[in-house]
């Protein structure tokens, strides 16, 4: 006898549908016809075809934002990764200090992006802030409003700050999931500590750092509230973001269609790092399965 199959269950779903829709689908058709056309108001388009995107790639200004943006997410990944890798090997494994630890270290990752910047730009003035009133105690020229070194030195130190525990974290797990016979087999052949980094711990969080990697990239190729409220994209535009370069196209010059044009070249960078870092990492996947 054929079993009837009840597709109602779908009908629970029609809520998230709907919900997407508002809040994903309609606004990025929107973005969508906004790129592709051009408006006197009134809501009366007029079709400009690729003309948006061309002046948005021939862009000096586009160019200088994407340079920094790409020199933060290599510093950002060049210091994060090793920091996250270090701390998390030396991170007890277990027992009550490796709890008190995760959860000490799982407190940055809970404070709002907003409440960050607001921090770090009180920390860093140099009239009552801790960090810009001592350097200028001790005779150190600092003023992160001046100098754009300055400027993207508590830019990367704030986000250093923020984001390294979610590396530790990740990298914490990788290690928890090694079995104890792989150490026992380094301590029977006098393996170095550095051989078993290099053989046994770092083969074995190779799943885990492509995550971490990927997770990190997109947030800080993606990076808008942390530096705006520390700096305002400034001095000059010295720490102006691609994120942060949009929102002044969008809103401060209103000029919507190249906005349109650059967000969803934006959109389609991300989407692209992100489909390459899935690739390798179910690459890896099936290569582990095999062996």
């Amino acid at each position: 006898m054929e079993k009837t199959q009840n597709n109602k269950a779908w009908l629970l779903v029609l809520p998230v549908l709907v919900l997407v829709a508002f809040s994903a689908v309609i606004p990025l058709m929107t973005v969508v016809n906004y790129a592709f056309n051009d408006t006197f108001g009134d809501n009366q388009f007029f079709w400009a075809g690729f003309e948006w995107f061309e002046e948005v790639l021939h862009s000096s200004r586009m160019h200088s934002a994407l340079w920094r943006q790409l020199m933060f997410s290599g510093i950002i990944l060049a210091i994060e990764i090793p920091l996250g890798i270090a701390i998390a090997l030396t991170l007890p494994k277990r027992g009550v200090w490796a709890s008190t630890c995760l959860v000490l270290l799982a407190l940055p990752l809970l404070i709002p992006w907003n409440v960050v910047g607001t921090i770090w730009q009180v920390f860093a003035r140099i009239d009552i802030g801790l960090m810009g009133a001592s350097l200028a105690a001790m005779g150190i020229p600092f003023n992160i409003g001046q100098s754009p070194l300055h400027a993207w030195i508590v830019v990367v130190v704030m986000d250093v700050w923020h984001w390294t525990s979610l590396v530790v974290l990740l990298c914490y797990a990788g290690l928890q999931s090694i079995p104890e016979a792989y150490y026992q087999a380094g301590r029977i052949d006098q393996a170095s500590r550095w051989s078993v980094f290099r053989y046994i711990e770092l083969p074995k969080m190779k799943g885990v750092l492509l995550i971490a990697v990927l997770l990190r990239f997109m947030d800080s190729f993606m990076i808008y509230t942390e530096p705006f409220v520390v700096t305002g994209g400034g001095p000059g535009s010295a720490t102006t973001f691609l994120s942060i370069d949009l929102v002044k196209m969008a809103i401060g010059q209103f000029d919507l269609g190249p906005a349109a044009a650059f967000s969803l070249m934006y959109f389609l960078v991300i989407l692209l790092v992100s489909w390459v870092f899935y690739t390798v990492m179910t690459t890896l996947d099936k290569e582990e399965d095999f062996e």
